[in-house]
């Protein structure tokens, strides 16, 4: 495994490159996470890799739940993302809730806006599960919704 570390203007993270990482989440994850912890992802990644990333967060025991999303490019927007919110408000999530997106690019895009507007600002865990996302959506901080005239 190799570890590159990425200075931002305000804090410092790691980027985990390796094979077979899934089966080191617990360790990977645990300096990262909170009390409690929201895995989204969507119907095609969790029959894939969901109950890894579940078991792990039982090991350390973290308290932790699960929203799944729909699949595609065209499910970026305001409704998916209120689907997030409801999620979260629903299992009573708080600011500190950890938030680990578990997918390609348009779950991290959808995940890290909704970490970045639930209550002014959530924690945010990037699982990139495609090539692309791994480096492009997951890599820099920015992510988005997309409005019906435009993709973003």
């Amino acid at each position: 495994m190799h570890t590159l570390s990425v200075q931002t203007p305000s804090h410092q993270y790691p980027i985990f490159i390796g094979q077979n990482l899934f089966a080191q989440a617990d360790e990977l994850l645990q300096p990262y996470l909170t009390k409690k912890t929201a895995i989204i992802t969507n119907e095609t990644i969790a029959p894939l890799y969901l109950k890894s990333f579940q078991t792990a967060l039982d090991k350390l025991g973290i308290a932790h739940f699960s929203i799944i999303l729909p699949d595609g490019e065209e499910h970026k927007n305001w409704q998916t993302l209120n689907l997030i919110f409801d999620g979260l408000m629903q299992n009573r999530a708080e600011r500190k809730t950890t938030l680990i997106a578990l997918g390609g690019g348009v779950i991290g895009d959808m995940v890290g806006f909704a970490a970045a507007t639930y209550q002014r600002g959530a924690p945010f865990i990037q699982v990139p599960t495609t090539l692309l996302s791994q480096v492009d959506s997951s890599v820099g901080g920015k992510t988005a919704i997309n409005h019906p005239w435009v993709k973003t």
